[in-house]
């Protein structure tokens, strides 16, 4: 990029591993995303952020950048138009948290249902988006004997696959979960998918879980909606004008999370890892590095085998991740003044306590159920027999 002077990379400091992937490959510095400007781009050779970070002409222009890298799957915080036009390569992280984000829908799932003691294998599940996550929430639902109902436009077009339905057949489903990407236009528009007239025609009683982006629904006719549906039950992990989430609507929710859902440590190393790769393949060298994550030691999860599926799935899930201190966490926010929310909530995605996938974890289960375990075994779970 510059000959034989060393490459400049700036960093989110919020990117797991960056030093130790990055450090090799030129002279980095990590900066926080909100102080990334255009003054410490001036010099740079390549960008690498996270979804806090806007990335577009009014940063880059004039800047010598020319490789900017997400370790995230979603890209709505990029202006990919300006990049092509401007001769920059991209790499986005696309399907790095993937596990982690359907391990979070499932502890939702699994908390909920337990509570209100329904049969999760006699439940409807509506998934929107079936990329690299919604697929992972169908294979998931499908462990568990759900009625799957999977909704996909894009996919449907290219494939062709009968399996995909539309939006209007999820109106009766228990439990709804958003997956697409956020786009303000096109036919496949996700800006407000769900508004008024959409949350309208849901059934009174339903699971509604978004962990996509937060303007995949709008979240002023969602409070709405909510206040008028008291059976309703909301699982939000993202929210509109995000670092300042409206704390009304919070308060409805059943379960709120800082936008963490696919914050395990291993999806921030391989965000990290799919970055890093390509970032190497474009200056073409050997990618060397990989993340070493450190072993769990933890003693096994009793799973009882003659509760069901959903008590086996609840005491499983919620054994090893507490979603419920993510959600204790996060309103906290309610109770200080409206101008600390944004550094509140950004706090708690800087300082987010390490979570591991379920791959980690041993489960025993007493007395031993074939089914049950071939389920807990789909959830990536090491079962003791």
């Amino acid at each position: 990029m510059k000959g034989d002077s060393p490459l400049k990379i700036i960093i989110d400091e919020n990117i797991a591993y960056a030093e130790e992937a990055f450090g090799p490959l030129g002279e980095i510095q990590l900066i926080p995303a909100h102080e990334i400007t255009d003054e410490n781009l001036k010099n740079a050779d390549a960008l690498i952020v996270r979804s806090t970070a806007k990335v577009d002409g009014n940063l880059l222009k004039g800047s010598s950048v020319k490789f900017v890298g997400t370790a995230t799957i979603g890209t709505d915080h990029i202006d990919l138009d300006y990049l092509q036009k401007a001769g920059i390569a991209f790499s986005s992280a696309a399907g790095c948290n993937a596990d982690a984000v359907a391990e979070y829908v499932f502890t939702a799932i699994a908390k909920i249902t337990s509570e209100q003691g329904v049969a999760i294998s006699e439940l409807t599940i509506g998934v929107i988006g079936v990329g690299n996550v919604g697929s992972r929430v169908v294979r998931l639902a499908n462990a568990c004997g759900m009625n799957v109902l999977q909704n996909d436009p894009p996919l449907e077009r290219s494939t062709g696959d009968k399996k995909f339905v539309a939006l209007s057949a999820l109106e009766n489903a228990d439990i709804i979960t958003l997956h697409v990407p956020l786009t303000k236009e096109g036919q496949d528009k996700t800006w407000y998918l769900f508004d008024a007239d959409q949350l309208n025609r849901l059934r009174d009683d339903v699971i509604l879980i978004n962990a996509s982006r937060g303007a995949v629904i709008d979240n002023q006719a969602l409070l709405e909606w909510k206040m008028n549906r008291p059976n309703t039950t909301l699982v939000l992990d993202v929210w509109e004008n995000e670092p300042q989430p409206n704390c009304e609507l919070m308060h409805q929710t059943k379960i709120a999370s800082p936008h963490i859902a696919g914050y395990s440590l291993e999806g921030k190393a391989n965000g990290t890892w799919f970055v890093y790769r390509e970032f190497c393949r474009y200056l073409a060298i050997d990618a060397s590095w990989r993340p070493k994550l450190p072993q769990v030691n933890r003693a096994p999860v009793h799973v009882r085998g003659d509760g069901g599926t959903g008590t086996a799935l609840a005491q499983s899930c919620l054994g090893v991740y507490d979603i419920m201190q993510d959600d204790k966490t996060t309103r906290e926010i309610m109770s200080l003044p409206e101008g600390e929310h944004a550094a509140y909530f950004h706090k708690l995605r800087k300082e987010y306590p390490l979570r591991r996938e379920f791959f980690n974890y041993s489960v025993e289960l007493q007395p031993m159920d074939i089914p049950l375990s071939l389920m807990l075994r789909s959830f990536r779970f090491q079962l003791i027999e």
